[in-house]
């Protein structure tokens, strides 16, 4: 693998987050639909980040959406790397210009008791793994300007990772049929997104057992005390200054996130 060429474009992706200004699709600097090469740039970027004293806390789902995939020319999900400093409580505000072309993604999250080292781990594993589940919104953001992304773009921009907020009260997975459950998102009070937990994969524990198998196979797995964000149960919405977001997850309940205005951030 060329190192040269992965730290060249984790730079430019990290020059975009400095300046506050959406680069070129970074496809045009690797070989055509190279995952791999895309996944070092995101490698590279978690190591940057735990060298500057980031706390990796869990892993997030992208591409879990069969229109998505179809969109992007691919058959599988993706993955990202969730830091400590991307949580933002509820009640607490996004300051406008901390993300650049955030979308906001209604998705269950699971928090994990014990690590997923197997390589083929059952549905079975994964339940007895699991602490919980919490309603969650995921705030993505693409430092690739107007979204214009392939898989390598998202692959390589951390799986296009913003924010992400998750809801207060932990449910037992043996109180919820994760696959059953219905979500609708509200934008300043109007409904702007739908879906189910089929919707995610077929479910959101299938998911989650493609992430951990995925990373086991990677020598990286997941661990006890990891976030999953499991990925979107319906269509991502753009989110602009003032606006107002609540999902509600049925057996799950409700997470809102706000975005301040801009005289907020003085």
């Amino acid at each position: 693998m060329n190192t040269d060429l992965v730290t060249k474009v984790a730079d430019v992706l990290a020059e975009a987050t400095r300046i506050g200004t959406p680069c070129a699709p970074v496809r045009a600097l690797l070989p055509n639909g190279d995952i791999e090469t895309a996944y070092a740039v995101q490698r590279l970027h978690v190591e940057r980040g735990v060298a500057a004293g980031r706390r990796l806390v869990g892993r997030k789902i992208g591409l879990t959406s069969p229109a998505v995939q179809r969109q992007l020319g691919v058959g599988q999900p993706d993955f990202g790397a969730l830091f400590a400093d991307m949580a933002v409580s509820e009640g607490e505000p996004i300051l406008a210009g901390r993300l650049l072309q955030p979308k906001v993604e209604a998705e269950v999250a699971l928090v994990l008791d014990a690590d997923l080292p197997h390589r083929d781990p059952t549905v079975a594993d994964l339940l007895r793994a699991t602490a919980f589940a919490l309603p969650a919104l995921e705030i993505v953001d693409s430092r690739i300007a107007d979204w214009d992304i392939s898989i390598v773009d998202t692959i390589a921009d951390n799986a296009s990772c913003g924010l992400f907020v998750l809801g207060g009260t932990p449910v037992p997975l043996d109180r919820v049929d994760l696959r059953g459950v219905r979500m609708t998102l509200t934008k300043n009070g109007e409904t702007v997104s739908q879906g189910t937990g089929a919707d995610c994969l077929g479910s959101p524990l299938t998911a989650a057992r493609w992430l951990a198998a995925t990373l086991a196979d990677l020598g990286d797995p997941l661990r006890a005390s990891d976030i999953v964000l499991t990925g979107a149960l319906g269509p991502m919405t753009v989110a602009a200054e003032g606006d107002e977001f609540t999902a509600r997850i049925e057996g799950l309940g409700t997470v809102g996130v706000t975005f301040a205005s801009e005289g907020a951030s003085a």
